[in-house]
């Protein structure tokens, strides 16, 4: 069984991973881990990386990449691996499905342990570990007995510089950025599961392993691969455009000016009679 655990800085991608390689028995192959062995062996690889790393610049993929290579050439990697820490973008798990193809130990699932950005947060602000045994802490969820005290071997604890709420919202900003298209990439291969890594470690293990379990007893039927989204198409045909027709104009009418009318007279005139009115009859003359 090959896996991926993917998830942001203080997910526990690493503590469940040490969990999941002793149930499987199958390696947890850290990045970070590899390539200080590499450096520590003095390996070619190792010693490539060492040279990247004293000029000041990132080591590359390629180099990175063989060291993961090695790593699961080796006879206990042969029924499986828990990748941890790598592919961290796009370009790399493309990479990473091509390497796995030419060893004939295609990948068969990548984990995302889903956690809160607020739970996030107080997860590393508050993270502590030992500098004799390396045992870790969180002084809000898995305190020591005693305040900056190992339990297991009462060495002092140590508090990372970074670990600080402006450092850590750029590193969760950079994740965002970088690792979520991995979340679709390998749900469009039908790879990807979903796992809520908030709660106690137990119960997060529990919900990993009902995910894994029937993969690695071969039981898990494969997801079939996402479809890409096709362009929504509108149902309303697109016509072309006719041209407006111009708005007629309306004629501006003038208003006529009606003519004054005359005065009236003043009450105290006096009426004329009227011209039709009847004259008395003259009186004829008649000659005698």
């Amino acid at each position: 069984m090959r896996i991926v655990l993917l998830g942001a800085p203080g997910s526990g991608k690493g503590t469940q991973a040490d969990k999941l390689s002793a149930k499987y028995r199958i390696p947890h192959v850290s990045t970070g881990d590899q390539l200080r062995e590499a450096l520590a062996s003095g390996t070619p690889l190792g010693l490539q990386a060492k040279a990247a790393m004293d000029a000041g610049q990132l080591v590359s993929d390629e180099i990175v990449l063989g060291i993961i290579r090695e790593r699961l050439r080796a006879a206990d990697a042969r029924n499986g691996a828990i990748l941890d820490g790598f592919p961290r973008n796009l370009a790399q798990a493309q990479v990473l499905d091509d390497m796995l193809r030419a060893l004939g130990q295609p990948l068969d699932c990548a984990v995302l342990l889903d956690v809160d950005f607020d739970v996030l947060l107080q997860r590393l602000a508050g993270r502590r570990t030992c500098e004799n045994c390396g045992a870790t802490y969180n002084i809000y969820t898995n305190p020591p007995r005693l305040d900056d005290q190992c339990d297991r071997c009462g060495a002092p604890l140590h508090h990372r510089p970074d670990d600080n709420e402006v450092t850590i919202s750029n590193r969760l900003r950079v994740y965002e950025l970088q690792t979520k298209p991995l979340f679709a990439f390998y749900r469009n291969q039908g790879k990807l599961e979903t796992v809520n890594g908030t709660g106690e470690v137990d119960d997060i293990f529990r919900r990993l392993v009902a995910v894994l379990d029937p993969i690695a007893k071969g039981l898990r039927k494969p997801k079939p691969p996402v479809p890409p989204a096709r362009p929504v198409r509108s149902a309303v045909k697109a016509t072309a455009a006719k041209p407006a027709k111009p708005v007629p104009k309306k004629p501006v009418v003038k208003p006529v000016k009606s003519k004054p009318k005359p005065a009236g007279k003043p009450a105290h005139a006096k009426a004329r009679p009227a011209k039709d009115a009847k004259r008395p009859a003259k009186k004829s003359r008649t000659h005698r």
